[in-house]
């Protein structure tokens, strides 16, 4: 339904965390992402008994819920008006405060639910929580992030 923005994504292969969007507007996002067992950072964390690492718990939550949000406000002209995206245009995660409650397997699925706190001079603030397909709470926070416009590239002879 609002996966076009998917094709917006700055993320390629082994380092997408979205699978779905089923939710889109300017206040929020709901969408979704099942984790692959043969993701690389399984084979080391841990061998035997692997547990999806914190770091990408929160790198899908940020993914789903301020970098997809961020996207659709820039795209929709819901944005700042002094801040423009275009090809050269990638997300910076400024701030993140996140508590855990529950583990994250391989093969699991889980929710990710944005609420938008604000979005203001090009900086979008949200309130964000991961639950599995049982409902229960995975992981929950404030995260902060901005729309950053990369540097034109410089030839070698400047």
């Amino acid at each position: 339904m609002h996966n076009y923005i998917l094709n917006y994504l700055p993320y390629k292969s082994s380092f997408l965390f979205v699978d779905n969007i089923s939710a889109l507007s300017e206040d929020g996002v709901t969408g979704n992402y099942t984790l692959k067992k043969d993701a690389f950072f399984y084979e080391d964390h841990f061998p035997g008994n692997p547990v999806t690492p914190g770091v990408i718990i929160t790198e899908i939550m940020a993914q789903i819920g301020v970098v997809v949000l961020g996207i659709h406000l820039m795209l929709t002209g819901n944005a700042d008006k002094n801040v423009a995206m275009n090809e050269g245009s990638f997300p910076l995660l400024t701030s993140t405060n996140v508590e855990f409650y529950k583990m994250v397997l391989p093969e699991e699925k889980v929710i990710v639910t944005s609420k938008k706190q604000y979005f203001r001079f090009g900086k979008l603030k949200c309130l964000i929580e991961m639950h599995n397909t049982a409902n229960e709470l995975v992981a929950k926070g404030t995260f902060a992030g901005v729309i950053k416009n990369a540097a034109p590239k410089q030839s070698v002879n400047e």
